[in-house]
């Protein structure tokens, strides 16, 4: 079987360009395309998520696979790898047509094939290094990395229970009494106050501070 694969992100996107470039090179080899899959979606998307991964299921070895670009694959290179050993494991042929490359059983194919996971493997250790160095430059700057341990959950709490927190403030209720009464710290409570303009007014009048 000879399949074509077609893909666009956005409907804004056509078709008929990629339809074309296939027509035009199965022509030129011979080939008489089988089966079409077209596809709106977005290339990051897991090909088992995408008609892609049914599409890849269904192919056997000798099979032949056309897209206009190894980009119409995936949007990422450690996909279009996972992808292209796949097809060169299981015997079937993956031809991009303007890209030029095909990857058959040749030993031209798996050169290029294992060029191709060369530089997936240093794109992978450099998104790696990257963010490492980036964390460790916010920590250098002072910034608390990561969500502050039962903090959001318990300021969450606070916003829900807003009104008894108003009620308790307009009474004139020790703060040790309300952070008791909602189970959080001290600090999580001014956290929260300082980020609600209503319960800061209603905190800073019952202290005689405003």
């Amino acid at each position: 079987m000879v399949a074509a694969y077609l893909r666009i992100s956005t409907e804004k996107q056509h078709l008929g360009n990629q339809c074309e470039e296939i027509r035009r090179f199965a022509e030129s080899r011979g080939l008489q395309v089988d089966r079409w899959v077209k596809e709106v979606v977005s290339g990051r998307r897991c090909r088992r998520e995408r008609k892609l991964g049914a599409l890849l299921k269904r192919l056997q070895r000798g099979d032949t696979l056309i897209v206009t670009e190894l980009s119409r694959l995936s949007r990422t290179l450690t996909e279009i790898m996972s992808i292209m050993g796949c097809c060169l494991e299981r015997g079937i042929v993956l031809y991009s047509t303007k890209d030029g490359f095909a990857f058959d059983d040749s030993i031209n194919s798996k050169v290029l094939c294992f060029a191709f996971g060369l530089v997936a493997e240093i794109e992978r250790n450099l998104i790696s290094m990257r963010t490492k160095e980036a964390l460790a430059a916010r920590r250098a700057d002072g910034v608390v990395l990561g969500r502050r341990k039962g903090s959001c959950v318990k300021q969450q709490a606070l916003q829900r229970e807003r009104a008894a927190v108003l009620r308790m403030l307009h009474d004139g209720r020790p703060l040790a009494e309300i952070c008791r009464h909602f189970g959080v710290s001290p600090k999580t409570f001014h956290r929260f106050r300082t980020q609600d303009r209503e319960v800061d007014e209603a905190w800073r009048e019952r202290n005689g501070t405003r």
